[in-house]
């Protein structure tokens, strides 16, 4: 069992610029840096949450894109402005931010 109540992968994935859209030119790196500055700020989650890039989620042409386990609750088009709004609702306060969700679509 993981000693971390709460594991965030976000996606680093960079392909060419003629392929596929991925998450790092689209923020994901600059997305990644910032939540890692959230959680610095906040001594109390260190021991608590992990932050953990990863390559691709899935989403990509909704990206950048990260996924908060082990609610399982994704995140799509996240800005790095976003960052701090996820560390203090989600991962301090327990509620995922609605108007970042990312629903998967019904196959």
């Amino acid at each position: 069992m993981s000693k971390f109540e709460r594991h965030v992968f976000v996606c680093l994935t960079q392909r060419p610029e003629t392929g596929k859209p991925s998450c790092t030119p689209r923020g994901g790196a600059a997305l990644f840096e910032a939540l890692q500055a959230g959680l610095g700020a906040r001594p109390e989650l260190w021991d608590r949450v992990a932050i953990t890039s990863c390559g691709c989620l899935g989403p990509c042409f909704e990206g950048p894109n990260l996924v908060v386990y082990p609610e399982g609750v994704w995140y799509a088009g996240v800005s790095p402005e976003d960052a701090d709004e996820i560390v203090e609702q989600h991962l301090v306060g327990g509620q995922p931010v609605d108007r970042l969700r990312y629903e998967w679509p019904e196959d």
